[in-house]
């Protein structure tokens, strides 16, 4: 069910910034699978998916830095992110799908703009390259104006700067422009940067995101697309 908090007309909305994990796409097997193969190959335990799950978000630095359980040897932290990184980048389209009614959706609201069409963005806290390569496997690469990732700015999601230079670069005012993801990242991202949010409840973290009171909530890619219809 569509739960607005604020009340604002999407239709409106010129540029649409997507988070990918948990928005667009179903990850969870590959990082749970990466992650304990990290795990395995540092001779620690293997962590539960709803763990690992728990711990995306943030980035890949901080993913495994939560997996290890914070450990203060830093250069041990980096060799067990460049292993994560090297397994993920191989195994990252093994299990990974775009969630149910997500193509379609895109389809739509970037056609359903007063028929001139709207800029469509992805902002993840993925390195770039891991989300770029993600996008074009699944074959929705078209559909986006740009993909960006954690590594694209000199900060991340909740730093509103990535969705700045994004604003920058279309020319949209924030008034304009809304935030679509399922963590209270991508809500305090967009609300810094001036813009409207949107939180998805299909994602990896629907008790936080509802916390995080993004201006409107929905359940599936469905009722998502149906923000834009006229």
């Amino acid at each position: 069910m569509i739960q607005f908090n604020r009340r604002f007309d999407p239709r409106k909305m010129k540029l649409l910034i997507f988070d990918l994990d948990g928005t667009l796409i179903d990850s969870r097997w590959d990082l749970v699978h990466s992650v304990n193969a990290m795990l395995r190959h540092f001779e620690r335990p293997e962590l539960p998916p709803e763990v690992i799950t728990a711990y995306v978000g943030d980035g890949a630095r901080m993913l495994v830095r939560r997996a290890l359980g914070d450990p203060k040897d830093e250069r041990f932290l980096q060799e067990a992110l460049e292993f994560f990184l090297a397994f993920y980048g191989v195994h990252n389209l093994d299990y990974t799908r775009t969630y149910e009614g997500v193509g379609e959706m895109l389809d739509a609201v970037q056609a359903s703009h007063n028929g001139t069409g709207r800029n469509l963005t992805v902002l993840s806290n993925k390195p770039v390259e891991a989300a770029r390569a993600i996008v074009k496997g699944l074959g929705i690469d078209q559909l986006f104006n740009s993909v960006y990732g954690g590594n694209s700015f000199a900060t991340q999601k909740p730093d509103p700067l990535g969705a700045r230079k994004v604003l920058e670069e279309s020319n949209t005012d924030p008034e304009l422009a809304l935030v679509i993801g399922d963590s209270p990242n991508d809500v305090l991202t967009g609300r810094n940067a001036g813009m409207w949010t949107c939180g998805v409840t299909y994602g990896f973290a629907p008790c936080s995101l509802r916390e995080a009171a993004p201006d409107v909530i929905v359940d599936t890619p469905r009722e998502l697309q149906s923000l834009f219809s006229s």
